[in-house]
This record gives structure tokens, sequence and C-alpha cells, in this order.
């Protein structure tokens, strides 16, 4: 079993609320597969319902489900790795697009053909074994060695991994000149921000007024994401000015009735006109002005797009090579502080480093430098890592004073050291900038729970829940926090699972939730982190202090972690947890 596998495992719901989304998911007329590729869903979702933990071989897929023959030879014939792989891109589309109104979503990890239920979206790593567009000459027979299709696969993909001389050779012979150059040189590419071109029209004549006031609205609430740049689809001056990174062009059609008002949108690569993403949007403009309708739709299509984890950044993350420097490492930075995982936060650390090298003042790379530093591990124990990471945070906010992102580091650097009220300044500051940021205001609400504003923390993590279709990673901490503090065990624990992620902070609440309603998963769950991180139980007071955690809840943690097994000094505790 591999770690994605294992960590997703641990973030699944109940069996039951699974087949309710199954039977959801294949019901809705929104998520547009196969019947085949449906077929496949629920055999592998089955399999699973019936304790198959370690996942199916392609030749089961084949027989069981594709009615191949009992010759089938998976390295001949791809046709399970094609269909999985497009079921793979459906869920993620309908998932982006729809949200997850059960609570559950299905996964089907790279590597693997099993289905997982993780409760919160966990986007499909881009499949390198084969490229979505490639069709085999026939679902019967072999495929051709070297086809026209496999060259076009090889044209339009983004990263290319050479094998030998005469794969090198097909490469450079298609690719031409100065893209093998580039290939063949082994330099990790350099990536920007891609640029978006909005066309909006009504689909009635007389709503076209009312159509062109929400695009001027959402483009100034795109501007204010820093994840992009914004044009309007008619610049055609923009559009030929030679753009480093990727375009992508949304096109949305803007509708209305007397109850509300609605518009469906579909993204496309301005390159190829490749249709990537699609969606539906709907406001409800009962008992509110046409500004209030304008800035919420706007504000709901410009966190869906534009936020970090919006589908454009999610295309974006999976479409650029793993070494890619510059906007990938921002992007894969993000990702790693919201998803945990020690690795990781190294890897993009690194990344950002060798960034900065190339470009030193990108107040992007600066600002999510300063806030992995903080993440790793040794901080509590080296204060010129966050003394490092402050002043980072102060270049990046005085390189970028608009941007919500360095404002966020800042926040985050002011509180590791201690400054409470310059923290909440800078968080303050970054919700101004950039209300329809939702990992804003949660980050924020961490902040002042943390701080002993517990009923403000705590108001502002439910708002940035309801803003979004899943609630933000530290909004949902907030809350887990809070149901563990006032004794709500059964919420903290639920809550704390719904977290995608594995860092210090969720482990020990998860695990502490489990010890104080005494059930039998809390020692195994301990065991589980021991087996992950071999000093958690003698860093544990080092690690409250980083975040630190006021005194009263560092100590109910360390008591239901004690009940679930651990071995943590509580002297110590207290010591380090003081104000």
């Amino acid at each position: 079993m591999n770690a994605e596998v294992h960590d997703l495992k641990a973030c699944e719901v109940s069996k039951d609320e699974a087949k309710v989304e199954l039977e959801r998911l294949l019901a809705d007329q929104r998520f547009r597969v196969t019947e085949r590729q449906k077929d496949i869903l629920r055999y592998l979702a089955e399999r699973r319902f019936n304790d198959c933990d370690e996942g199916v071989k392609a030749y089961s897929v084949a027989l069981d489900v594709l009615g191949r023959p009992s010759g089938f030879d998976a390295s001949t014939d791809p046709i399970v790795r094609i269909e999985i792989s497009r079921l793979r891109s459906a869920l993620d589309a309908y998932y982006q697009a729809f949200g997850t109104a059960s609570g559950a979503t299905i996964h089907i990890p790279k590597g693997m053909y099993i289905a997982l239920f993780p409760a919160t979206l966990v986007p499909h790593e881009p499949d390198d074994e084969l490229h979505p567009g490639f069709e085999p000459a026939g679902e019967s027979e072999p495929a051709a060695t070297i086809s026209e299709a496999m060259v076009q696969a090889v044209r339009s993909r983004r990263s290319v991994r050479l094998g030998g001389a005469a794969a090198a050779a097909v490469i450079v012979a298609a690719l031409g000149g100065a893209a093998s150059f580039e290939l063949l040189a082994g330099q990790p590419a350099m990536t920007a921000k891609p640029t978006v071109y909005i066309l909006m029209e009504a689909a009635e004549g007389r709503m076209q007024g009312e159509a062109s006031q929400t695009r001027d609205t959402l483009m100034t609430a795109l501007t204010q994401f820093t994840t992009l740049t914004v044009a309007k689809a008619s610049y055609s001056e923009v559009r030929s000015a030679g753009r480093a990174g990727r375009n992508y062009e949304i096109d949305i059609k803007y509708y209305g009735d007397a109850d509300d008002r609605s518009v469906w949108w579909q993204i496309a690569d301005s390159a190829t006109g490749d249709l990537l993403r699609s969606g539906l949007e709907r406001v409800d403009i009962s008992g509110k002005s046409p500004a209030a309708v304008r800035e919420e739709m706007a504000g709901a299509l410009a966190q869906r797009f534009a936020a970090t984890r919006g589908v454009i950044n999610n295309i974006e993350i999976h479409e650029t090579p793993d070494d890619a420097l510059g906007n990938a490492c921002v992007l894969r930075a993000e990702y790693a502080l919201d998803e945990g995982g020690a690795d990781r936060v190294l890897r993009s650390r690194d990344c950002l480093e060798s960034s900065l090298s190339a470009v030193p003042a990108d107040p992007d790379a600066t600002a999510l430098l300063a806030r992995i530093l903080l993440a790793g591990r040794g901080v509590a124990s080296d204060p010129s890592v966050r003394l490092r990471a402050l002043e980072l945070a102060k270049g990046a906010v005085s390189s970028a004073p608009l941007s919500d992102r360095a404002q966020v580091a800042l926040m985050t650097a002011q509180f590791a050291a201690g400054r409470t009220e310059a923290a909440v300044r800078a968080g303050n500051r970054a919700v101004e900038l950039n209300p329809n940021n939702g990992d804003a205001a949660a980050k924020l609400a961490l902040v002042l729970y943390l701080s002993g504003f517990k009923d403000a923390g705590v108001a502002m993590a439910h708002d940035a829940s309801h803003a979004v279709d899943a609630a933000p990673r530290d909004a949902t901490l907030v809350l887990a926090l809070d149901a563990y503090k006032t004794g709500r065990y059964s919420e903290a624990s639920l809550l704390s699972e719904q977290i995608n992620c594995t860092d210090f902070l969720v482990s020990a609440l998860r695990t502490a939730a489990l010890g104080q309603l005494h059930s039998p998963e809390a020692r195994e769950r301990m065991a589980e982190i021991r087996g992950k991180d071999s000093d958690f139980e003698r860093n544990f007071a080092d690690r409250v202090a980083v975040w630190r955690l006021p005194p009263d809840i560092a100590a109910e943690l360390e008591a239901g972690l004690v009940k679930a097994g651990a071995d943590v000094d509580p002297n110590a505790v207290a010591s380090v947890a003081k104000p």
C-alpha cells in the first residue's frame, strides 16, 4: 500500500456514507462518463465495500467489466488504463465544478485500481503512463509501437521523459529543434502565472446589460486574487504579447428569471481550443439588490476559477513538470501547507529557494518560502528560521503591498514570532484586499482563535466555511479545536477527520478526540502516528510551542493523547504552553 492510499484511508467517510455518495454520483446527469466507465466505478467500489483493500488488477477489470477474453494482456492492450484515466479526469471535473454536497468524494489513486472515499476533494495526480488523447487502434488489438496518436500526445505534453536514444530521436523529430534543445538540456522550466480571458454573454438580449455589469464585477474580483493575470477576451494585443504562462479562455453564458440568476461556464485552453472544465453557478435573488446579486455571483465565480484550489490552478499544478520552478513551486507549496507531510514541505522549500535564485524579486515565491520555513521541523529550536521567515514576509509585502498572499505570509510570520497584534493586522489587511479569498479568512480565524479571541475566530471560521463548497482547512481546524475545547468530542473527531492533512496539530487532535471518547481506535491511531513520526511524543512540547497553543487547549490535548496511550510529559507541556 503506498503512502497516498494509507493517508487517504485515514480520511475516509463511513461505508454507508460511501455507498450513498456512489449511488448519488452515478445518478447525477452532470457526471459526464460513459456507461462503461460507470460500470468500472461501481465494480471498484463494490470490491472495496467487500473489504478488498489492496485494489484489483487490470486483468480483473478487463475480464469482469469490459468483457475481454481470458488471454487479455495489459501490456499490449491499454484499454483499462485509458478508461480509468478518463474516469479520474471525470471525477475531478465533476467535484471541482459542483462540489461535495454529500460530504464525501470518490478517488482512484494513481498506480492502483481501488476506490477510496475521502471526505474532501483530493485531485488526482496526472497519469504519466498514458496521455488522455491517445486511443488504441482497436479495443481488441494491441496498440501500435509508435502511432500518429502517440506522436500527437508527445507533442502536446508539457513534460516528457526521455527513454533512450530512439525515444529521443522520435521526440526531436516531432518537436523540432528549439523545443528538443530545451528538453534535452534537462533544465527545470520556469513557469509563470496563467492568463485568463473573460467573455460573458446573456442568453437573452434583455439581460445583456446585467451580464456586462456582472462581467466587470467578476474581473475586479479575479484581480484581487494574485494567482493569475486577467484580460478581456477582446484584447487581441494582450493575446499575442507572448506571455510566458498558459492562457485560458473562460466563456460564460448568463441566464436570469424571476427567482434567480445563473451562469453556465466553460474553460478552454487558448492554444489548443481543448475544453478543460465546465460548470454551473446559481444565485437566489430573493430580497437582494441587483448590486448584491452581482457581488455574490462574481465572488462565487472568482473563487471557483482563481482560488489556490480553484479550477485553473488545479489544472496548472497537474499540467506542469514535477521539477518546474516559479509559479508551479508556489502552487505546490500552498498544497503542501494545506495537506502536510514533511517530505512535501522540504521539496517545496528547495523548489522555492531555486526559484528565488533565478528570480530574486518574485513576491509570491518569497511569501510562500516564509510560510514553508515555518512549517518545517526544528522551528522551535532555531530562532534564526523564524527571523528569516519574518524578513522574507516583510520583503514580499514591500514588493507587493496589495497581495493577499504576501499579507497572509506576514500574518503567519508575525504570529510565529509572538507578535499577535501585528499578525492580526496583517490578516485583516489580507481579508480587506481580497474579501473573496476564503483561505485567507480561515487562516486569520485560526490566528484569532489561538491568540485567545475564540468567539471571533469561530465566527470567522463559520463565515469562511459558508462562502465556499468545501470549507477551508484552517476553518475546519478552528471549529474542531473549539468543539474539543468545549467537550464536544464526537463533533471534534468528525470535523478533524474531514481535514485532508496529516500535520502535527491535526493528527494530535484526531487522536486526542478518540482518546476522550474512549474509542478502541484511539490506540491504533496513536500507533499510526508513532509509525510516521517516532519523535512525536518526545517533541510534543516543542511543537505545542511552535503552534503557540493556549495553555488550556495544550493541556486538554495532552490529556486526550494520554488516554490514547501516548507517553507525554505534562510538566514539559505546561512549561512551554505559557503565554
